[in-house]
């Protein structure tokens, strides 16, 4: 049983002037599933629990979720979540229907820990530079981590933390990895102080 659980109900009135009176009844988001051997399913998310799960927990972006459509469970992840451009409000969600087989592409949040024991910057005198604050992902859904932890006390001025460079959990891997050594990004790194070299 997947963390989250949200109610839901097939849609039938589709289109844009449909979504928009979805949207306005503040009750329901307008949303839809697809992926698997079954047909896209136009849905009306249920906008209490989905916005509360939203505002509190990130694992929402990378965990899989359970849909109660009219009763009957799906298993998701989601895919993609428009907002409104500066109001708080979620216009559309795209759900990936998701089995324990089948891999998925997910953007991962990065959490940076000990940056106060960072030894490139408290003995060095260098300077810290988060590069990344997402990694992409490939892997089964429950082999994708909530989050990648990143220890920031052993680096030292002068270097550079690299995609290749973060643990993952077996059978993960980063996307960008996947097309060669030459998108191995940095993800994070400490600059040497102003006129100095790294030892």
């Amino acid at each position: 049983m997947s963390k989250f659980v949200f109610e839901a109900q097939a849609r039938q009135d589709l289109g844009k002037g449909a979504s928009r009176r979805l949207r306005r009844g503040n009750v329901y988001i307008p949303a839809i599933i697809y992926g698997g051997d079954k047909q896209p399913q136009p849905i009306a998310l249920d906008k209490r629990e989905f916005y509360r799960a939203l505002e509190t927990d990130e694992r929402i972006y990378t965990s899989v979720l359970t849909l109660k459509i009219d009763g009957v469970e799906e298993q998701v992840m989601m895919k993609d979540l428009q907002r409104h451009p500066f109001k708080p409000v979620s216009l559309h969600v795209d759900f990936l229907r998701v089995d324990e087989n089948t891999k998925v592409t997910v953007n991962v949040p990065v959490h940076f820990i000990n940056e106060e024991k960072c030894v490139g910057v408290k003995a060095q005198g260098g300077k810290l530079q988060r590069l990344l604050n997402e990694v992409e992902l490939v892997g089964t859904p429950g082999s994708i981590p909530e989050y990648l932890e990143v220890d920031l006390a052993e680096i030292t001025a002068g270097q550079i933390l690299h995609l290749s460079d973060l643990n993952l959990p077996e059978g993960t891997q980063v996307a960008a990895l996947l097309q060669g050594e030459d998108h191995n990004a940095g993800v994070v790194s400490v600059s040497s102080p102003r006129g100095k070299k790294a030892e």
